[in-house]
């Protein structure tokens, strides 16, 4: 759950998550949409996947138990070389290394290692001394430490050298390079979309679909989304029936304007626009996205992303009505 997520917007999940699922096999055993239910709002939904392939690969393969040899350990879905040695160091006590971006920025500084350090040289040098300075005694402990250090005086900005233990090791400091290594991380290119999301209703229930593998949000339930390109009113109406019916198979007639969000996915960023539609006629397609007609009061159990929930509660707020 702390991969790319703050420990302050975790702890709650974190929590409800192992009242759900107290071990390995109640994970193991449970049903992806519940576990993604639980994981809802934490984003990067493929980690909720992961975590729960794992858990059935423990079951089936370790008899339950966690493994303690390395190479099973990073044979888990979800977990790489620093995962598994922030594991195996700190739940077992294992001399593993790890590297993670506040200790690539320690070992960058006391190496004065110039280059970037994402790329393939960059790696072999960083893990190679990470392997070189993990402690034998309390390895879990020590590795915490030096994500500390990097996390809190040797800050990306205005490091606080004067706090630090080792600035006499440290050749960046002696060089006066601080403040350049390592290199910034470029920026990537930020992308503009616009997108509408569909309410499509029929005889008190609405549209919901199953997404596919290998998309985006894969596994989660929505309402029937797609780009939409048309500008003025009778555009968006005509491209909201001809793209609906494409991805379900039915006609709608199309509704008023009920929502506009906007939110990032990734470099994404996107100007969701949600309207209400009828059902007119036809039947669900088959394909690679799930349809099933749900009434509003049975939301609240499907997997749904951020957005897709507060179109939820858009739907319960007008069967409420």
């Amino acid at each position: 759950m702390l991969q790319q997520t703050q420990v302050a917007t975790v702890r709650s999940y974190f929590e409800r998550f192992i009242r759900a699922f107290p071990t390995i096999k109640a994970l193991a055993a449970a049903e992806e949409r519940d576990v993604l239910r639980l994981w809802e709002g934490l984003g990067y939904y493929r980690r909720a996947r992961q975590l729960h392939e794992a858990a059935r690969r423990i079951v089936q393969r370790h008899a339950g138990r966690f493994p303690r040899d390395p190479g099973a350990v990073r044979d888990l879905p979800g977990i790489g070389r620093y995962t598994a040695g922030a594991i195996l160091s700190i739940a077992f006590g294992a001399a593993e290394p790890i590297l993670e971006a506040n200790t690539i920025r320690l070992f960058c500084r006391l190496l004065a290692y110039p280059g970037d350090p994402r790329v393939r040289a960059g790696q072999e040098t960083l893990w190679a001394m990470a392997r070189a300075v993990v402690a034998r005694r309390e390895p879990g402990t020590f590795n915490q430490a030096l994500m500390e250090l990097g996390s809190e005086v040797c800050r990306g900005r205005r490091p606080d050298c004067g706090a630090c233990p080792v600035a006499a090791l440290c050749e960046a400091r002696r060089r006066g390079l601080e403040n350049r290594i390592p290199p910034p991380k470029r920026k990537g290119n930020i992308e503009h979309r616009r997108e509408a999301a569909v309410i499509v209703r029929r005889a008190g229930r609405v549209l919901l679909g199953q997404l596919p593998e290998g998309g985006r949000w894969a596994g989660l339930w929505d309402f029937p989304r797609f780009p939409l390109d048309a500008e003025h009113d009778a555009g968006v109406r005509a491209e909201l029936v001809e793209r609906v019916e494409r991805q379900t198979g039915l006609v709608v007639e199309p509704g008023p304007l009920r929502l506009a969000i906007k939110h990032g996915v990734t470099r994404f960023r996107i100007a969701l626009e949600a309207y209400e539609a009828r059902y007119v006629r036809g039947a669900l397609a088959g394909g690679r996205i799930a349809w099933r007609w749900v009434r509003p009061a049975e939301l609240v159990d499907y997997p749904l992303c951020s957005t897709g929930r507060r179109l939820g509660r858009l739907v319960c707020e007008g069967a409420a009505e």
